[in-house]
């Protein structure tokens, strides 16, 4: 169970503390930053917050000074003297803003998949309907697994991330049903990403399968449960690794 260090929420009219609510599995969208340092630096910030505001407005959630009000409550609920490496959940629906922080959870170096078959609803925004996803991931080690989504032979993107599939030094992401995450969309900017569909059936012809996202950062993929793909390389990791942590320097 994730312990949340930070929960509050608060009334969009006014921004008025109210009781808190998660928010999960109602009607709205929630972005998932990552903290660090004493400063408490947030990594991608203003694409986040964009992408948020963007989503919500597809969701007719339409709030003025709404980019101003989540910054607000961002400075006075992070401290400037405690020092940081974890992630700020920002949810909305249509009347609250719903903010919590928890500990990063590190993944380990043996990071394994189990696939699900199953696709999320409205796949393209990170909306909150996650229930299924976060009592199965409520079992799970989050620091060893991560649940990799599926439908109809195809693999789309984990319970909280993106996937990228390594072939000969190329690299490749699905291309429809699933979030395309801030991380994914940041690595797209810096190396080729092939998007396209990812069959199970064609998934042992890949060296490489890592996790990218908000909260896994990175993550090289050691071996899928039930499934005969094993770890071929590290090319593509270690690359993209030094890549996103010369980013953390410079925020």
């Amino acid at each position: 169970m994730v312990t949340l260090l930070l929960k509050k929420s608060y009334l969009h009219k006014d921004l008025k503390e109210v009781k808190f609510n998660d928010l999960w599995n109602g009607y709205g969208i929630f972005t998932t930053m990552r903290v660090i340092g004493r400063s408490a630096k947030i990594l991608f910030y203003k694409i986040h917050i964009d992408n948020l505001i963007k989503s919500l407005n597809k969701y007719n959630i339409k709030k003025k000074n709404l980019r101003k009000n989540i910054l607000k409550l961002i400075k006075l609920n992070l401290k400037k003297n405690k020092n940081y490496d974890h992630l700020l959940r920002v949810a909305s629906n249509n009347k609250i803003i719903s903010i919590s922080l928890r500990k990063r959870p590190i993944p380990k170096s043996n990071f394994k998949l189990k696939l699900l078959n199953y696709k999320r609803v409205d796949a393209a925004y990170k909306n909150l309907k996650y229930k299924k996803i976060l009592k199965i991931l409520s079992k799970l080690d989050v620091t060893k697994f991560d649940i990799a989504l599926y439908k109809g032979n195809k693999i789309l993107e984990t319970g909280t991330s993106n996937l990228l599939f390594v072939k000969s030094s190329k690299i490749f992401s699905p291309s429809k049903d699933c979030y395309m995450g801030t991380t994914i969309k940041f690595f797209s900017k810096k190396i080729k990403i092939n998007f396209k569909k990812i069959f199970i059936k064609d998934i042992n012809s890949f060296d490489e399968i890592l996790v990218v996202g908000s909260g896994k950062g990175i993550v090289s993929v050691s071996s899928i449960e039930n499934n005969i793909w094993k770890r071929k390389s590290y090319k593509i990791f270690n690359k993209l690794s030094k890549i996103y942590k010369t980013e953390l320097k410079n925020i």
